[in-house]
């Protein structure tokens, strides 16, 4: 039996996610498991169902979260002001055609 440590549930690489930390084996970032745990509501269970990941691999991500629950929520915020601020200055093509 393989058995993980905590620790090697999580890793971070600089040329694979951007460098944020992310579920070892997989593009999944902690920042992705947070926002569908968080704020979509989704239990630890759905998100390793729907996305391939063990328990331990979700619940490790909310405990490197909740560890550096400050870094990882600004990250958050600035990614949606990045957002906003791109769908302010480029307009979508579809409601275009939809005009």
């Amino acid at each position: 039996m393989n058995t993980r440590t905590l620790d090697q549930h999580i890793e971070c690489t600089p040329e694979i996610a951007g460098g944020k930390p992310r579920i070892a084996g997989h593009r999944i970032t902690v920042q992705n498991v947070v926002i569908w745990h968080e704020s979509f509501g989704k239990s630890a269970d759905e998100i390793a169902n729907e996305y391939g990941l063990t328990l331990a691999d979700v619940y490790a991500a909310l405990a490197y979260y909740f560890d550096r629950r400050e870094e990882i929520d600004r990250d958050i915020t600035e990614h949606k002001a990045f957002i906003a601020m791109l769908r302010q200055e480029i307009p979508s093509k579809l409601k275009e055609k939809l005009r």
